[in-house]
């Protein structure tokens, strides 16, 4: 319920209502290129997913999520839905996607994400390369963790009423107990519970959507394993 209300909050930001224009690219290489209008009622649940998230961990989950969510939204308007992971699997089918494709594509979903204020534990690289066999390569979209935003400061309580100490007995001498009932007693400032919060600002994240099927969340896991092969067999 607050992931929806934090949604709503940001899609009534002044300018939030027009349609945001992201390129999405396919046919592998980038052959095919639109610019996909992405309006805002398909934008709120992208988000209240990111909104949700209350770390950076949480918020790297939540950004695998939202790449799927929003290759779901440009499939409206591009063949892209006909994407499946890999390159074998839907080989010749118009709208296929190979990693330059998923890494230029999801880039731009990312950086969506940013300019809109959504990513609040990481910030948007450029594309990275691995070439682990000379011959073959492939390109992922990176992001990067950095320092978390501060805990919200300690919540005062309201001000209570000050009430001078003879108000009390000359109130009981004319029996005003509802009288009395409205006098609010001091109330201490509430402060926020602290919580535990994993932070490894400056650490590098892939997140490469070329492995999964359309619409599916993202893959996300250390640019360093990803650059040392890591990632699900899908060849």
């Amino acid at each position: 319920m607050r992931a929806a209300l934090i949604a709503c909050l940001l899609c009534a930001l002044p300018g939030a209502h027009a349609a945001e224009a992201v390129e999405v690219c396919f046919n592998y290489g980038c052959a095919s290129r639109v610019q996909v209008e992405l309006a805002d009622d398909g934008l709120a649940g992208v988000a209240a997913v990111l909104a949700a998230a209350a770390d950076a961990e949480a918020e790297r989950g939540a950004i695998a999520r939202a790449v799927g969510m929003m290759q779901r939204l440009a499939a409206r308007e591009t063949p892209i839905a006909a994407d499946r992971g890999g390159n074998f699997l839907d080989d010749d089918v118009a709208g296929r996607m190979d990693c330059i494709d998923h890494s230029t594509t999801t880039t731009h979903f990312l950086e969506l994400m940013a300019a809109r204020g959504w990513l609040r534990f990481h910030r948007v690289l450029p594309a990275e390369r691995r070439a682990p066999w000379l011959v073959l390569q492939h390109f992922s979209a990176v992001i990067e963790e950095t320092d978390a935003p501060p805990l919200r400061a300690p919540v005062a309580a309201a001000p209570a009423v000050v009430v001078p100490d003879y108000v009390a007995p000359m109130l009981a001498l004319c029996d005003c107990g509802e009288v009395l009932a409205d006098v609010a007693p001091v109330v201490p400032a509430r402060l926020e519970p602290e919580r535990e919060v994993s932070q490894n600002p400056g650490a590098r994240f892939a997140v490469d959507s070329w492995f999964v099927d359309h619409g599916e969340p993202a893959v996300v896991l250390p640019l360093a394993d990803w650059l040392n092969g890591e990632g699900p067999n899908v060849q």
